[in-house]
């Protein structure tokens, strides 16, 4: 003789059935959310683009000096996205240490020159060249998921100066300059806005300062004593950015203030002010790209 069944037996299983199916859709949609993050964080680009462009600038003669010029620029805009190396708006990228917290970086700077005629503070000595710095950076992401924006990072780069007037050339020293680094997205109404802002101190050799500070004796007068400097600290500086793409146009601009307060150089005769101020923009019309793509992040 068979034994009947429990009442709950002969129930339907409704709230084992209910749980199924509320895990099913659970993973349904967290498929689904994966895909639209992985397409909203990411997007094809061409594999490198080539424009031309111009930029004004203000530029002090040299940071220390109380007198400011003005500059019509040419702009090259060169991006290239390549798995080793990217170049865009952070310089050339070089993954060559192969973590994803650090990039190996190269780092760009420039001089103007200076005409002494024009400048009070050198009148009778020799004109400046422009120089040109170039040096690697070593980058570190201090944030817990990289190459997203928001973004904090600290650089040090190292670069070796040169002084040229595209005829002779000589180096000049080193400067290094540790930064403390932030990149995120502006909105501005419907746009978004590339926007970058770095602190830091700056740090230069001898050889450097003396370049724009020294008073050789040859060139001291009652107003300006001869004056003899040493490598070291060298100022702090605050560079502020933004910049943003327009289909076939790039637009950017930027604002750099520099301190020389407790610099090793600052008793020197030819620096006329603790403060300055450099800033600009640029406009450059992007009129190549690549046929091939690739998946960038936004």
């Amino acid at each position: 003789m068979v034994a009947p069944k429990a009442e709950n037996e002969l129930r339907p299983p409704v709230r084992r059935t209910v749980r199924y199916r509320v895990r099913r859709w659970r993973r349904l949609a967290a498929v689904l959310l994966s895909g639209l993050v992985a397409s909203a964080s990411a997007a094809q680009r061409p594999l490198w683009e080539i424009g031309f462009g111009v930029a004004p600038l203000t530029v002090p003669d040299y940071n220390g000096s109380d007198q400011q010029r003005s500059y019509l620029l040419p702009l090259p805009y060169l991006v290239y996205r390549g798995d080793a190396v990217t170049v865009g708006r952070h310089g050339v990228v070089g993954q060559v240490v192969r973590h994803r917290r650090i990039n190996l970086n190269f780092s760009l700077n420039a001089g103007v020159p200076v005409n002494s005629s024009r400048n009070d503070a050198r009148a009778g000595m020799p004109d400046l060249y422009p120089t040109v710095e170039v040096g690697p950076a070593l980058e570190v992401c201090l944030d817990p998921v990289c190459r997203r924006e928001p973004t904090w990072s600290f650089k040090l780069p190292a670069r070796a100066v040169i002084a040229t007037d595209l005829r002779y050339a000589h180096y000049i020293g080193w400067v290094f300059n540790p930064i403390i680094n932030y990149d995120t997205k502006l909105r501005l109404g419907v746009a978004r806005w590339n926007f970058g802002a770095a602190l830091g101190p700056v740090f230069a050799t001898e050889q450097q300062n003396a370049y724009y500070y020294q008073v050789d004796p040859a060139y001291a007068t009652p107003t300006r004593p001869a004056y003899v400097t040493s490598g070291g600290y060298s100022g702090m500086r605050l560079t502020i950015s933004v910049s943003r793409r327009f289909r076939n146009t790039w637009f950017g601009a930027f604002v750099r203030y520099g301190n020389l307060s407790g610099a090793v150089f600052e008793s020197s005769p030819l620096v006329r002010t603790r403060n300055s101020v450099m800033a600009g923009f640029g406009i450059a019309w992007i009129f190549a790209r690549s046929a091939t793509m690739v998946t960038m992040p936004h």
